[in-house]
């Protein structure tokens, strides 16, 4: 009984208590579980729970990965690449596992956004520690070194390589222009769940773990005659699974939820940024607009909205088949219709890929993309242009 009272005390967030310190003190699982079970959430507590499921599906993903000992130096998916501590009694990863890894992360995001759909545009401000924030990677209910979320994702929160000048303690205050960047990078993360799920990897990763296994059995008790394996092994193997899966058939309902979820990504984007451009205020912002200061000391240079905004408008002509893909064998007034392609997805031939053949299916005539409105973004951000668009989603 007194174990029961002690655990239920601890649960309980204190009388004065943030939830961002909430969340530093339990973790992001705990602090989801309490706020789901509001009869009457706030605004602020929707938004902490969208965030929240945002985040927990992160966290399951690395926690997966830890227990199987994936290594950061997967560049296919963006949770795969995020460095997480080691797991010395990792066991042998197994091909459901990236199954199991890519719907649970689906699954996060669709909660996600549900809360968001009940949020709607109603307004809020949350502050957020940036420091209170981390990931159980290892499961053990306990903060420890390498879980913190800047060192997971990488992100010089108080800037770094030129992006920006330090902020010893940043603290963000969300707003209602924030949950549509929210939805916009839930939808993006479920349009990548789709993608690959509509290859269907799995057979493919267990064709080449059982392949590897069989090669390693070959070895003896000769050391190698050199360290290709040891260099390059991983990288061979996981670029045999990518291409392997990629060969077949893809699912067309994934294939067209991949595609809704891209374009829902860009109008949540583009609707935050016509919110964001509305503020008038300037306290902790995540992303701000001209007359605002990044509240995590990020160099955001005045315009970046606008430069931004055409690279997505770019990117909608290109998913809907207005703008065409060029291809180096098709010509100045021709290219590939990527709407096309989504809606009768092909198998991956890099032969008549790169030949042309493969593609003639969705080519046709037509104005052709530029990279001018990238170019453009790039000469605004004068470097770490792919981290700002990370970051921008």
């Amino acid at each position: 009984m007194r174990t029961l009272a002690l655990t239920l005390i601890l649960a309980t967030p204190l009388s004065a208590e943030t939830i961002s310190e909430e969340i530093a003190r339990t973790g992001l699982a705990a602090t989801e579980s309490r706020l789901a079970a509001l009869p009457s959430p706030t605004n602020e507590d929707l938004f902490a729970l969208a965030g929240l499921h945002f985040l927990g599906g992160v966290e399951q993903a690395l926690q997966l990965r830890w227990q199987t000992g994936v290594k950061a130096d997967w560049s296919e998916l963006p949770i795969l690449r995020l460095p997480i501590p080691e797991n010395p009694d990792a066991i042998p990863f197994q091909a459901a596992d990236f199954t199991a890894l890519i719907r649970n992360l689906d699954a996060d995001m669709d909660a996600s956004r549900a809360v968001l759909t009940q949020l709607g545009d109603k307004t809020f401000a949350l502050e957020v520690r940036m420091a209170d924030l981390w990931f159980d990677i290892n499961a053990n209910g306990t903060r420890e070194p390498g879980e913190d979320l800047a060192a997971v994702t990488g992100m010089a929160l108080g800037g770094g390589r030129g992006m920006g000048v330090a902020v010893a303690d940043p603290v963000i205050t969300f707003d209602t222009a924030d949950a549509a960047w929210l939805a916009a990078y839930t939808h993006f993360l479920s349009g990548v769940a789709s993608t690959a799920l509509a290859y269907d990897p799995e057979p493919a990763i267990q064709r080449v773990l059982d392949s590897s296994k069989a090669l390693y059995a070959l070895w003896g008790t000769t050391p190698p005659r050199n360290a290709m394996d040891m260099m390059f092994g991983r990288q061979v193997d996981r670029a045999a699974m990518v291409l392997l899966a990629l060969a077949t058939t893809p699912d067309k309902a994934l294939a067209q939820k991949a595609y809704d979820h891209f374009l829902s990504m860009i109008a949540e984007n583009r609707r935050f940024w016509s919110l964001v451009a509305l503020e008038t205020d300037d306290t902790g912002e995540w992303i701000p607009n001209d007359g605002q200061t990044s509240g995590l000391g990020l160099r955001m240079p005045p315009g970046t909205g606008d430069r931004w905004r055409a690279v997505l408008a770019d990117a909608e002509k290109v998913l809907k088949g207005e703008l065409l893909i060029p291809h180096w064998r098709f010509g100045a007034e021709a290219g590939i219709n990527l709407k096309k392609a989504f809606e009768n997805p092909p198998p991956v031939d890099l032969v008549t890929w790169i030949q042309g053949e493969g593609l003639l299916p969705y080519a046709e005539k037509g104005p052709q993309m530029s990279m001018q409105s990238w170019r453009d973004f790039e000469d605004i951000i004068q470097g770490d242009a792919m981290l700002f668009a990370v970051f921008l989603n």
